[in-house]
């Protein structure tokens, strides 16, 4: 049978993160933090601390990805510290929802600011957001280093833009350093914990895609020490940029401007360029769009084909290329779902529903760490998370503290999520009878 190569480099599994990482959230978010937060201190620690969080989130998945490089990711890690079914409810709410319609999110998003450029209708809209789908699905399936190559230059270009945007800021004329005054709150900190707490939920979608490196674990040359790398050096990367281009937009436009603003990204460009800069944002936009997408339909396609190969879903699932060695029909079964949410709009109520699953997930990996440290001492660790068993516990406070939030602020949707995840459970009872039943011995 043919099998995934390991094809990535360093840079090729660092340029997947910060690909997927930066998106469209670092033109819109800062307009959320700066109607939370009312002074610049503030304003750009939520960032760093935002960072931070998920610096530590980075660093247990590190040791997990490094004891485990295996297609699937957390489908993996869940199944080997839980059992089974922990494992198949992730890849169930993964496969099924959360990254189709990440997918599809993101790419009525590009489309969204191609019309910036080209009006479009309703019809035309989907059409171009389909149609991005169908061509990223087609990259990753003629090869993973073409479809590395595609992010790189896409990451690149983005990470061009952003540092662009700084240096106008310093550069150009427009910019005032009176928008950082008075730099602290006049308010204590304690008083001040309910709007920090909101702007940290709005960094920390921003931040999202830090793990994404490790669905390819199968695929990364030199697992045990190019994933922890990774997975760190694009946290780092990205918490620079963030904090960079925040203070860069601070010093363009004063904090009560940005609060106001739908798109802080052009606004701050509109100062320093007049009106060609609202469309050089846009370019950024579609850019910043298209990269996360190649880099969400390069990796997520690796968790239904690791399902697959455990014997719990369709065995056609786990068809690799005879030539390009892709999980070609994870890949186009994955487009065709995310094309259909892109389609009937219905992908941005179902993120809703299992938007906290993400980060229920995410601390049960941290807690992964732990729990294996504790059951399988003896287990091979390339990589052991630094500041263990700090690291993990601080983590999981954060996560649990965003899945109570999520749940207090949206607990219908919140509700309807918890069930489709509980959904799964006969699904993996039925493929692990149907496994069984293939594994036993015909009477002689």
């Amino acid at each position: 049978m043919t099998e995934l190569r390991r094809e990535l480099t360093l840079l090729d599994a660092t340029m997947i993160n910060v690909g997927t990482m930066i998106a469209s959230a670092i033109f819109i978010v800062p307009a959320t933090v700066a109607a939370s937060l009312p002074s610049p201190s503030l304003m750009l620690l939520v960032w760093v601390a935002g960072g931070a969080v998920s610096l530590l989130g980075a660093l247990c998945v590190a040791e997990l990805g490094a004891a485990f490089p295996e297609a699937g990711g957390q489908f993996v890690y869940l199944e080997r510290a839980y059992g089974g079914v922990f494992g198949f409810l992730y890849a169930w709410t993964a496969s099924l929802i959360i990254n189709p319609a990440s997918v599809a999110a993101i790419a009525v998003g590009f489309a969204t600011y191609v019309g910036f450029f080209v009006p479009l209708g309703t019809a035309a809209l989907k059409a171009v957001a389909i149609s991005s789908i169908v061509a990223l699905t087609v990259i990753n399936c003629l090869g993973l280093k073409l479809g590395a190559r595609v992010q790189n230059v896409l990451t690149l270009l983005k990470m061009g833009a952003l540092g662009a945007l700084v240096v106008s800021a310093v550069v150009l004329p427009g910019g005032s350093a009176q928008h950082f005054r008075p730099f602290l709150p006049a308010e204590s900190m304690l008083g001040l914990a309910g709007a920090f707490s909101v702007a940290m939920v709005a960094v920390l979608w921003a931040y999202d895609g830090w793990i994404e490196i490790t669905y390819v674990g199968s695929e990364v040359r030199d697992p045990g020490r190019i994933l922890p790398r990774s997975i760190a050096v694009s946290v780092l990367v990205v918490v620079g940029l963030y904090v960079l281009t925040n203070a860069a937009y601070l010093y363009v436009l004063p904090p009560d401007r940005m609060a106001q603003s739908s798109l802080v990204g052009s606004d701050a460009a509109l100062v320093l360029i007049g009106p060609a800069g609202a469309a050089l944002v846009a370019g950024a936009i579609i850019v910043s769009t298209l990269g996360a997408n190649n880099g969400i339909v390069l990796t997520s396609a690796r968790i239904p084909y690791a399902v697959s190969r455990a014997g719990l879903f369709f065995r056609w699932m786990r068809a690799v290329h005879p030539r390009f060695h892709t999980p070609t029909a994870a890949l186009v079964t994955q487009g065709a779902v995310a094309a259909a949410f892109a389609l009937t709009g219905t992908y941005d109520q179902l993120f809703t529903y299992v938007v906290f699953a993400s980060w229920m997930f995410y601390g049960m990996s941290a807690a992964a760490v732990m729990r294996l440290r504790a059951v399988a001492p003896e287990m091979p660790r390339p990589y052991r998370a630094w500041g263990y068993p700090v690291t993990p516990l601080v983590f999981i406070v954060f996560a649990l503290w965003l899945m109570a939030s999520t749940i207090a602020e949206s607990p219908l949707e919140s509700g309807i999520g918890g069930a489709i995840i509980l959904a799964g459970v006969p699904v993996y009872s039925y493929w692990r009878r149907r496994r069984a039943g293939k594994h036993q011995t015909p009477p002689s």
